[in-house]
């Protein structure tokens, strides 16, 4: 991914600075709440200003700050992975929360017990398996059937509309509320808009197929979800999904801060900006040409390859390759940041770069008005608690 063309996308904003930066221990992770409304309002109006639309993965917010955020505005359902973040969302207003991941073992213990504790949440869980039903017997958990659209991550392959068709009915016979169907295509991100929107619509094309199979059958989908970040474009654009009595939810969840691969994916257009960053220092001049900064692999997230990051406002700053705690930068042309120079960073993958921290600074017109923590961040302790006992221990 080229810098170039990212720093085109992203202009250099005064609104980034923070300005008395002298207390604060770097590397840290800054979250501008103004910016973070903006990005909730964009994403609403996307979705024809219908919070009922979204569906956002908190996998990428962690924050009870930002869930807050969202609850505020009218987002009242959610998706997760883990029981950590179950917790969180339910904790802070969410009325609705899948938890997107396969649940075995103490794991979906801990999910039925949480929902024991927020009988006023309707949670629900994936399931891809007849195996997987009777887990859920004599709870109040809601099943999806998860689709396989070609990502081959998990799911159900989308050509067994059979299969799903047996497995919901399956899931009726068992006394349980059979949800609807999630379709993740996240595959699709690195296609050309033009050429992702074909995939995607012909994909969803099949899914209505499904849904209207089903429907025959006697087994009505209450809820198709589909689409995080790089398919939402896609997504919203798909008319099939706006008809009268569908209920269908997008689920982008990095949309509510962004990073530097959103920003190559989505229209510009759209008005999204970044509302997270790292703020990290110049440590060492190691040899003419190269800088090196405090944020390593452990700070920003390497999972989408190198470059980890860009330097925003610095074109001519090209992150090299990372190691735990440093990060090198070749200085391809502009001035040689000095030892000590504050560098902000647009992580090319923001949600794991959020789960590096335990707390964030909330930064508004350049003062830090508070230290949030990552509430969510991780995992809960890995003993499943006793009956009763079902806080969160960190």
């Amino acid at each position: 991914m080229a810098q170039g063309k990212l720093i085109d996308l992203l202009p250099w904003s005064e609104r980034y600075v923070v300005r008395d930066t002298d207390p604060v221990l770097t590397p840290a992770l800054v979250i501008y709440p103004e910016i973070l409304d903006a990005n909730i309002d964009v994403t609403l109006k996307l979705l024809g200003g219908d919070p009922q639309r979204w569906r956002p993965h908190v996998k990428t917010s962690k924050l009870a700050f930002t869930m807050r955020r969202l609850v505020d505005r009218g987002v009242l359902n959610f998706k997760c992975a883990t029981t950590l973040e179950l917790l969180t969302a339910c904790q802070n207003g969410a009325q609705d929360v899948l938890v997107a991941y396969p649940l075995m073992g103490a794991n979906a213990e801990r999910v039925k017990a949480i929902a024991t504790e927020f009988p006023g949440v309707r949670i629900s869980a994936l399931v891809e398996h007849e195996s997987q039903i009777a887990r859920w017997q004599r709870s109040s958990i809601g099943l999806f059937l998860d689709i396989n659209p070609g990502m081959d991550r998990t799911g159900v392959e989308q050509s067994h509309a059979d299969e799903l068709i047996r497995l919901a009915t399956l899931v009726r016979r068992a006394g349980l509320a059979f949800r609807g169907l999630h379709y993740y295509d996240g595959h699709l991100g690195s296609l050309p808009l033009d050429e992702r929107t074909r995939a995607a619509h012909t994909g969803y094309d099949r899914l209505m197929e499904i849904t209207a199979a089903m429907k025959q059958a006697g087994v009505p989908v209450e809820e198709l979800i589909t689409a995080g970040t790089p398919a939402f474009p896609c997504t919203a654009s798909y008319r099939g999904f706006q008809q009268p009595g569908l209920q269908h939810r997008a689920s982008p969840g990095t949309v509510v801060y962004n990073d530097a691969t959103d920003l190559g994916q989505l229209p510009p257009e759209y008005g999204y900006h970044p509302a997270a960053l790292v703020i990290s220092r110049v440590v060492s001049h190691p040899r003419p040409g190269i800088v090196t900064c405090d944020a390593g692999h452990k700070t920003v997230s390497a999972d989408a390859g190198i470059p980890t990051c860009v330097v925003v406002g610095r074109a001519g700053l090209q992150p090299l390759s990372p190691s735990e705690e440093h990060l090198p930068i070749k200085v391809e042309s502009g001035d040689v940041p000095p030892i000590g120079e504050i560098l902000y960073l647009l992580p090319r993958h923001v949600c794991p770069t959020v789960n590096n921290f335990d707390d964030a600074l909330i930064c508004r017109q350049g003062c830090i008005e508070q230290v949030e923590p990552v509430t969510a961040r991780g995992r809960e302790a890995p003993i499943l608690a006793a009956p009763g006992q079902i806080a969160a221990t960190r």
